[in-house]
C-alpha cells in the first residue's frame, strides 16, 4: 500500500519528490502527489519511506 500527501497540508516544497529513490512523486497543480504504481515504500532500499523523512510539513501518510 502506497504513501499518500495530504494536498491541504502540502507546501510544494519538493523535499520528498527529490528523496524518492523509485521516482514515484511528482508535482500536480500547486502541490505534490504520489504514484501509487511506483512507490515501493522505499522496501529493500531504506529502513523506513525517505518521502516521510523528508517532508518538513508532515503531510505524507500511509493511504
Amino acid at each position: 500500500m502506497a504513501y499518500k500527501i495530504s494536498a491541504a497540508d502540502c507546501t510544494g516544497c519538493g523535499a520528498c519528490e527529490a528523496d524518492c529513490p523509485s521516482k514515484a512523486i511528482r508535482m500536480k497543480g500547486d502541490v505534490y502527489a504520489i504514484n501509487p504504481d511506483k512507490c515501493t515504500e522505499c522496501v529493500g532500499k531504506f529502513d523506513s519511506p525517505q518521502c516521510v523523512a523528508a517532508c518538513p510539513a508532515n503531510c505524507i501518510s500511509h493511504a
